[in-house]
């Protein structure tokens, strides 16, 4: 079974965007290259640049943790990105955050 990550991007004007992926690093190849798989929110708004991932395991456990995420303040992300504040706890054996 493939682990899901969750990760954030922050774009040039410092907005913050989250999203989950099975590979990151290839989706956020996609998001910088623009094209048909990338998000069309994204487009534009570069660079882009990965500031947190964790890997959260199942794809509904990361679509839980994505939904959670987008409805907390700028403030309360910043915190997780910064690892003040956790996520939520991930998989036993799962990777740590990472800072971009």
């Amino acid at each position: 079974m493939a682990e899901w990550s969750l990760y954030m991007i922050r774009l040039a004007n410092g907005f913050l965007y989250t999203g989950i992926a099975e590979d990151v690093e290839r989706r956020l190849k996609e998001h910088r290259e623009g094209g048909r798989k990338a998000a069309k929110y994204l487009r534009g708004k570069g660079p882009l640049t990965l500031v947190f991932q964790q890997t959260m395991g199942t794809r509904s456990q990361a679509l839980k943790a994505e939904a959670a995420v987008k409805k907390l303040p700028r403030r309360e992300k910043e915190n997780i990105i910064r690892g003040i504040t956790p996520l939520a706890p991930p998989p036993a054996g799962a990777n740590t955050p990472h800072e971009g």
